[in-house]
């Protein structure tokens, strides 16, 4: 998302927006290494959203991310949309 919400409710309404588009997950696995996982995004709770995952690089079908890991940039989300755009 490449302007950041400054809320919750806002990343929540930026997602329920993107449903059923595909993205790119980046997070931080540790100190020096990072995990970029790619995938649809399906579902959006109160408190997480669930992507299901390209099974082609991935070992499960979904992941499930907090929006407060977006707020805290511990995750970036990347909708392909948006990568065009650029």
């Amino acid at each position: 998302m490449s302007e950041l919400p400054i809320n919750i409710q806002a990343i929540k309404q930026k997602l329920d927006a993107h449903l059923g588009q595909e993205l790119t997950i980046v997070a931080q696995a540790g100190r020096k290494k990072v995990t970029r996982r790619r995938g649809v995004l399906k579902n959006t709770f109160p408190a997480v959203f669930v992507v299901a995952l390209d099974q082609d690089s991935n070992n499960f079908e979904h992941a499930s991310y907090s929006y407060t890991d977006v707020l805290t940039k511990n995750i970036l989300v990347e909708f392909d949309d948006e990568a065009d755009a650029k």
